[in-house]
């Protein structure tokens, strides 16, 4: 996709890329009449016109997520064909980029990140959605240093899209369940 800094999604404009990965783009952007700062997922995907009444009731369903270790979703659109969700920006980045590979964690670190993402990952269960991609880079850290479970695209891209292999198969293969492989994932999956 191209550098889409400066263009306007409703009340939004893109500053700079933040990140992109195989199914979106992550832009910080701000609000033109409030000033705010918000993450805007662009998903690579386009919407026929008979996905878009999918792709609204499963972003309303994810905005109703609502959980201190999951990233808010609060809003929506459609540019065109192109759909984007509207999120809280998590300003210290993902657990991967504040811990890169190779570097041993203390023992007391790696038990608050975990009991975060669990509390987190149990209360999505609770809610019936499995999250699918529990990897370091979608663990963001916030502003008060908690870790917020982010992307909860793979389930709503894996609803919308019809693309087969898609629906079948969502997850990034390093960190997927054998389970997620043969397209039949579960609450134990995200484990």
């Amino acid at each position: 996709m191209a550098d889409r800094t400066g263009q306007q999604l409703g009340n939004y404009r893109l500053i700079h890329l933040l990140g992109q990965g195989g199914f979106a783009e992550v832009y910080l952007a701000e609000h033109i009449h409030l000033g705010t700062q918000v993450a805007i997922k662009l998903l690579h995907t386009q919407l026929a016109s008979e996905d878009t009444d999918s792709f609204r009731r499963e972003a309303r369903t994810i905005a109703r997520l609502v959980h201190p270790h999951i990233v808010r979703v609060f809003d929506f659109g459609i540019e065109g064909e192109m759909p984007f969700l509207v999120m809280d920006y998590a300003l210290n980045g993902t657990v991967r980029k504040r811990h890169p590979k190779g570097v041993a964690l203390p023992l007391p670190t790696i038990l608050s990140y975990v009991k975060q993402v669990a509390d987190a990952l149990q209360y999505a269960h609770d809610e019936h959605f499995i999250h699918r991609d529990v990897k370091p880079e979608n663990l963001l850290v916030g502003r008060r240093q908690e870790v917020l479970l982010s992307d909860f695209g793979i389930a709503l891209l894996a609803q919308t899209s019809r693309s087969q292999s898609m629906q079948d198969v969502a997850g990034t293969a390093s960190y997927m369940a054998p389970e997620q492989f043969q397209g039949k994932p579960r609450p134990a999956s995200d484990q």
